[in-house]
């Protein structure tokens, strides 16, 4: 319980008995500024104003008795200040009081100071009654403790309004706030943060838990945003409060409220100032204000620099930056002192160093020993550790047993594990089970999952469902949602009319874009469908473009309608080449056009056995086309 460190508690001159002259007061005052001056200035002077109070103490001067007795305490010389406090209480020196009773509580004899601090009180001191307040809630007593510390704060001392927030606030009361607010507003810098904190939490409804770190990474301060409402302006004017508080508190050195302004001003894309808050905790000795600037660094580029805080933070004990070093060595490829990191981010307390070591196993094929540190993730409530080892699990074969981990982590918010539970029972032919776990998952925004749903309404007819679905996972990069709503929208389409003469082209249509979005990330059937687009725009050009990269990716589509396309455009030879790969793909079609181009060329016996692979491939139109050509060949090979 520390009562010396506000220094209007040790230089507090008012009187409780007798009142002298307001001038020998002001002068009392004056002469204790005087000395705390000439303490930052040169021990001379200090020793200079010190013996000038000395002489004047002696004489019986009860105000140089108080301020010699405070110097002295300050300074830790119990027995030279203790009989000149004494001498300025039993002359009725209120702060003498206070700081007597301070020099007794140091002693021990907490009953004693009490005594003391209660006669400062009742005379009016507000750091004794701050100081009376404290020593009746250390014994448990707090109807007292809030009576006087009630006394303090409403006599404007910060400490005690700071004291009776904590109170309040220990009882879940609404007065709390106002108290903190007030301790805040005359400089309290832990008041300020811990105001700033409420703000926080009331404007977001949200409170600091611990994330969950994907591998190479660690879990990195998140600044909480606002959640919206009618205009976002009580949340947002809360959390502009709260800013300000935060500032006020890291202004005056207070090392976590830098470093949430610092996660503040990170969020919102003010990186250069945020770095210098997340610098200034750091050097005072904040673990995650280091780890945190370690990530800054690093997304800058300086990965080296990033290193030294990252380093710094680890050896403080921090297992963000623990796990966040050992990534960054498994890129490295220095597997052994990444193990020896995530080592150190689990012995630090972070379960996160667990599930790493299992995805540094499994990475080097370490099955059994990545089973073993999964297991042990999992069971300390790691979601997606209990999501990786199902999967090892049912890779092994063991469905039975990686069910139970896909629900345990699915039920704890893992949107990968409710999506694998969606297989698990796909595969069972439960579809109506497997649709529940994909809508789950869906709803959280798992791209695949909402593929899943889209195809699930488009079989059920659910057209409108389905195309909700299929926007979410085709914005969410899936080539197959995008091709499958281009499909969807094209149906809608009505039949093009014929291009008149001279009329401007068209512009794309939406199902267009989906389709030249799904051709972008390589769908093959995609990139037939926009060359059939283009090819009807008359675009030869890009329709030869997309016909090509389908067909270069093995679609036999792809290649027979390049073939199409280059026979009409007189490359016969090279159209060839393509009808013949997509024949053997298992193209009826253009094992047809090979029979009718050797027909033409007069290699009877080559079109023969096209045409047979035709009859073989279909479709039955096609076969029948074949059979006849067949029959002809035959005829004239025998004539």
């Amino acid at each position: 319980m520390e009562f010396m460190g506000d220094r209007a508690t040790l230089l507090d001159t008012g009187r409780f008995v007798r009142r002298h002259a307001q001038r020998a007061a002001d002068d009392i005052i004056e002469a204790a500024v005087a000395v705390d001056e000439a303490v930052d200035t040169t021990a001379e002077n200090e020793t200079e104003t010190e013996a000038r109070h000395r002489r004047a103490a002696e004489s019986g001067d009860t105000a140089a008795m108080s301020v010699l007795g405070a110097l002295l305490l300050r300074r830790g010389d119990l027995d030279g200040a203790e009989p000149y406090l004494r001498g300025a209480t039993a002359e009725g020196d209120r702060a003498a009081a206070n700081n007597l009773g301070v020099l007794l509580h140091q002693r021990g004899y907490a009953e004693e100071a009490a005594g003391w601090w209660r006669v400062a009180a009742v005379a009016g001191s507000a750091p004794a009654a701050h100081a009376l307040g404290r020593y009746h809630r250390e014994r448990g007593d707090e109807p007292a403790a809030e009576y006087w510390l009630r006394q303090s704060a409403e006599q404007g001392h910060a400490l005690g309004a700071y004291a009776l927030a904590d109170l309040l606030e220990h009882r879940s009361d609404v007065g709390a706030e106002r108290w903190l607010r007030a301790a805040a507003e005359q400089g309290h810098r832990e008041a300020a943060y811990r105001l700033a904190r409420t703000l926080e939490a009331r404007a977001t409804g949200t409170t600091d838990g611990a994330a969950t770190a994907p591998h190479g990474t660690g879990t990195r301060l998140r600044a909480a945003t606002a959640p919206d409402g009618p205009g976002g302006l009580p949340s947002g004017g809360e959390l502009s409060e709260a800013e300000q508080w935060y500032r006020q508190a890291a202004a005056r050195g207070h090392r976590r409220a830098a470093l949430h302004l610092g996660a503040i001003l990170e969020k919102r894309g003010e990186l250069k100032e945020a770095g210098r808050w997340y610098l200034s905790s750091a050097k005072e000795g904040e673990a995650k204000a280091a780890c945190a600037l370690g990530f800054l660094l690093r997304d800058a580029g300086d990965e080296e620099s990033a290193a030294v805080w990252w380093l710094r933070a680890a050896q403080d004990g921090d297992g963000n930056a623990a796990n966040a070093l050992g990534a960054l060595h498994a890129a490295r490829g220095e597997q052994q002192t990444a193990e020896r990191w995530y080592r150190a981010a689990m012995d630090a307390g972070d379960v996160n160093g667990a599930y790493n070591l299992g995805l540094l196993c499994a990475a080097q094929d370490r099955t059994q020993q990545a089973e073993q540190w999964y297991r042990r993730a999992a069971y300390a409530g790691h979601r997606e550790a209990a999501n990786a080892l199902a999967v090892l699990l049912l890779q092994a074969g063991d469905a039975g047993g990686a069910e139970p981990w896909f629900s345990k982590a699915a039920e704890a918010g893992s949107v990968d594990a409710a999506f694998n539970l969606g297989i698990l029972y796909a595969g069972r032919d439960d579809d109506h089970t497997a649709l529940s776990w994909y809508e789950r998952a869906a709803a959280a925004g798992h791209t695949e999952a909402a593929l899943q749903v889209g195809i699930a309404c488009l079989r059920d007819g659910d057209e409108q469902a389905a195309e909700r679905h299929l926007r979410c996972a085709a914005g969410g990069g899936s080539a197959e949602a995008a091709f499958r709503l281009a499909t969807v929208l094209d149906a809608r389409r009505p039949e093009p009319a014929p291009p008149a003469l001279g009329a401007p082209r068209e512009e794309k249509s939406e199902c267009e874009e989906w389709y030249e979005r799904a051709a972008q990330q390589g769908h093959r059937r995609a990139q037939v469908r926009v060359g059939m687009l283009a090819a009807a725009r008359g675009d030869v050009a890009d329709a030869a473009h997309w016909y090509r990269e389908a067909a270069e990716a093995g679609s036999r589509n792809g290649a027979f309608n390049l073939g199409l396309l280059l026979a009409r455009e007189g490359s016969e030879r090279e159209a060839a080449l393509w009808w013949t790969r997509a024949a053997r793909a298992g193209h009826g079609r253009a094992a047809l056009r090979l029979a009718l181009l050797a027909a033409r060329r007069g290699e009877l016996t080559e079109g023969r056995r096209w045409c047979a692979r035709a009859v073989e491939l279909g479709p039955a139109e096609v076969a029948e086309r074949a059979a006849r050509l067949s029959e002809a060949l035959h005829q004239e090979l025998t004539a």
